[in-house]
């Protein structure tokens, strides 16, 4: 079948598109609310379009679909055959190289903190990520070893300055222990920020950033913009993180029309469970709902690891970024364990009400 005469055909609603080339090898998967909408758009204002979109488009030669009643599945669903196929053009998702981890550590003569594309396990000094965005977990980190002065460039075993020092960029963390001493604290400033317990070295790109640009120095305001971006991006992945450790159990609603809806049930980053249901007898469905929630979160489950994998966090990203999204009309509640013990606890009961409020749901329809 002609390709034009395919895409016409698409639907438009949520799903999942593998691009193949001559040979029928699948050489890039993407998602869309609007599939008909989306696939369609490769083939149109190829001038607008990047290197590596005229480049897929010259190899396109079929494609298939796979439709989902729900954006949100098509973002899961997605995720998981990049990972199972590693398709030739999805590189993000695909290359172990487009991950890296960002490690402090401290010694008797240079703490330091730098990118790692490894998490080593059996290594001194602390972790942080996966991050996607190498280049930019490498411009935070110059952001905030310039922001707190501790780019040290003595190599050397002489307790003696550098030339960082002489410029300014270095607080003196090669000259002695009263240095030292100094260090640390900066470096306990710095696992705070990454921790999300402390905001200060934000604070303070955001008021280079201003001063700069009150003094009309352009150039030097747009590097602390861009340093101030970066660091956000580090922040926000701490965020992603500490929400997919603390929040185990997460029951979530989509309305799909103004009668149907459909209800899933997510541990940690793992889709258990999926339905849809009509929103006819209410209380009947409000019963369904909470035996569903009790018996899939008592089962056992293998151990969650403490640190996500690159694969993990690819799914707790996704999670973890529909649900704040203010785009879709999905409502979800933390299930705690106090309710799993005391299926008819009121705070229990009230959260089910509120996710099958009928005018809640069906907003936007």
């Amino acid at each position: 079948m002609d390709l034009k005469e395919k895409i016409k055909k698409l639907p438009s609603c949520p799903g999942v598109y593998l691009m193949k080339d001559s040979l029928n090898s699948i050489i890039y998967v993407g998602k869309s609310k609007n599939l008909k909408n989306r696939v369609s758009s490769y083939f149109q204002n190829s001038k607008s379009h990047s290197p590596k979109v005229l480049k897929l488009v010259k190899n396109l030669k079929d494609f298939d679909y796979i439709i989902t009643d729900t954006e949100f599945e098509a973002f899961m669903l997605e995720c998981k055959l990049i990972q199972q196929i590693k398709p030739m053009y999805n590189r993000q998702m695909k290359s172990p190289k487009s991950y890296c981890y960002l490690k402090a550590k401290f010694n008797e003569k240079h703490p330091y903190i730098d990118l790692s594309i490894e998490y080593n396990k059996n290594s001194e000094g602390f972790y942080f990520g996966p991050y996607t965005h190498k280049n930019t977990v490498e411009r935070a980190i110059e952001g905030i070893k310039e922001c707190c002065k501790i780019q040290c460039n003595n190599n050397s075993k002489k307790a003696s300055s550098c030339l960082n020092y002489s410029l300014g960029l270095c607080i003196g963390m090669c000259l002695g222990n009263d240095s030292k001493e100094k260090c640390f604290h900066i470096f306990n400033k710095i696992l705070g920020l990454l921790n999300g317990s402390d905001k200060s070295i934000v604070e303070e790109l955001e008021l280079n950033m201003n001063t700069a640009s009150e003094k009309f120095d352009f150039e030097k305001a747009i590097k602390y913009r861009d340093y101030l971006s970066a660091v956000n991006y580090l922040t926000s992945k701490v965020k992603v993180l500490e929400f997919s450790v603390e929040n185990k159990n997460i029951a979530l609603l989509e309305p799909l029309s103004n009668d149907n809806i459909k209800f899933f049930l997510i541990k940690g980053n793992k889709i258990l469970f999926r339905e849809h249901y009509a929103l006819k007898d209410l209380e009947r469905l409000k019963r369904t709902l909470k035996d569903n929630i009790v018996f899939y979160f008592n089962q056992k489950y293998e151990e969650d690891p403490k640190e996500l994998g690159k694969e993990e966090l690819d799914e707790a990203q996704i999670i973890y970024t529909y649900l704040k999204s203010q785009a879709n009309n999905c409502k979800h509640i933390i299930i705690s364990e106090k309710w799993l013990e005391n299926i008819n606890d009121v705070d229990f009961n009230n959260e089910i009400n509120k996710l099958l409020n009928i005018k809640a749901v069906t907003k936007g329809f």
